[in-house]
């Protein structure tokens, strides 16, 4: 399943890039398509910041995101380091108590607030309560008049805020923004909005809601929580990578789902569930990709089961991730070498992984044996490893039908 983001630079007087927004995109089809605001700010962040990644991104630079009416109240701004992002506030939220409230707490916590398409409106009552917590106001050079922006820029110069002139086409448009004190550019005259895409892989196992529910206890169970996990292949896929991402990169890697849960936090984890079930329904359904998650949960709990019998236990996680991640890159469409530079995972896992000899990539070449029914293979690697052939096709069909089970609940 392809994901889009585009994101449009934000220049200085000096024509140097100081931010990006981010558009959401549903395809190659570079405009805003129509669809429910709290899904398109949803689907933009989680592809932005766990299929993509802020870094590829944003170079580094804070991103513009829009924000809802309910993603402002439900607290997502501050999934964020104030540094990452520029809160950009729709002109479609109501300005009111709570509104200002939120802005107060945000900027409490460093971040910066944009309005979007400001409408000015001193009959508010509450206008000037808002304006305070303010940093920047975006002005919509096609949709305002000299009237409208006068107006405007007397506000901003009042109050000390920024001005950011939007839909900037022309060169006489920014030569009369500079004039009159805008400081920040964005429009066609510089760029189009540039898509950036990757592979995301499919949510088929609707487990979030009942680990949010066991997160929300009041002493969550983290086994409980991490052997949930451990049957998603997307969501296991995406707590990877966000504990990869710069905020949470650690100085081990990681050989378990449940080690990336504690680097995590059970606050985040917490956080960025909300956020993924909020997207609803699985987008992929295809038969391909159902299977394809089918094999890969089968070699994760084969890997799992002779790792525990060989090994009492020792390592044997290790083994699940392996054969879990086993079939990401036919997934995803993607080279291996490339998906575990976005993972932290042991180098080990990777070595194997890339198919190199060790014993993970014993093991999981001693389940694919059985799932293509190459069976002088089979027996090959059941007399390499010292494995009776009853005992691996017994573990072989038992994980199948675990598998199978996970698929069907």
């Amino acid at each position: 399943m392809e994901v889009f983001v585009a994101r449009q630079p934000i220049l200085t007087r000096k024509k140097e890039i100081i931010a990006y927004e981010l558009l959401y995109r549903n395809s190659q089809n570079n405009s805003f398509p129509d669809i429910n605001g709290d899904m398109a700010t949803t689907d933009l962040i989680i592809n932005s910041y766990l299929n993509i990644g802020m870094n590829e991104l944003s170079d580094g630079k804070p991103c513009f995101i829009n924000f809802t009416e309910k993603l402002l109240q439900s607290g997502v701004p501050t999934f964020f380091k104030p540094d990452e992002i520029v809160v950009e506030i729709l002109e479609t939220v109501e300005i009111g108590i709570e509104l200002v409230n939120i802005c107060k707490e945000l900027k409490s916590k460093g971040y910066q607030i944009a309005l979007d398409d400001f409408i000015l409106n001193k009959n508010n009552k509450h206008f000037f309560s808002l304006i305070k917590y303010i940093d920047i106001i975006k002005v919509d050079f096609r949709n305002t008049t000299d009237d409208i922006r006068r107006l405007i820029e007397n506000v901003s110069l009042k109050y000390n805020i920024k001005l950011l002139a939007e839909k900037i086409e022309t060169i006489e448009e920014f030569e009369s923004a500079v004039g009159k004190g805008y400081v920040y550019f964005q429009g066609y005259l510089f760029s189009k909005p540039a898509i950036v895409s990757t592979r995301d892989v499919p949510e088929y196992l609707q487990n979030y809601f009942p680990i949010i529910q066991l997160l929300s206890s009041d002493d969550p169970d983290l086994n409980e929580i991490t052997w949930l996990i451990k049957q998603d292949l997307s969501l296991s896929y995406k707590l990877l990578k966000l504990v990869n991402s710069p905020a949470f990169r650690g100085i081990h890697k990681i050989n378990s789902i449940k080690q990336a849960v504690v680097r995590l936090g059970l606050k985040e984890l917490k956080k960025w569930l909300y956020l993924l079930s909020m997207r609803g329904n699985v987008s992929d359904n295809s038969e391909w990709t159902r299977e394809i998650l089918i094999k890969s949960l089968t070699r994760a709990k084969m890997c799992e089961s002779i790792a525990i019998d060989k090994f009492q236990q020792k390592e044997s996680s290790s083994y699940f991730l392996t054969g879990m991640f086993s079939l990401m890159d036919m997934l995803l469409e993607i080279d291996m070498d490339h998906i575990l530079k976005l993972m932290p995972l042991a180098a080990n896992i990777c070595e194997a992984l890339k198919g190199k000899s060790n014993q993970l990539n014993e093991i999981l070449n001693l389940s694919i044996s059985i799932e293509k029914g190459d069976w002088q293979d089979f027996d090959d690697w059941c007399e390499r490893l010292k494995i009776e052939d009853t005992f691996a096709l017994t573990t072989y069909n038992d994980a199948f039908k675990w598998s199978k089970e996970i698929m069907i609940n």
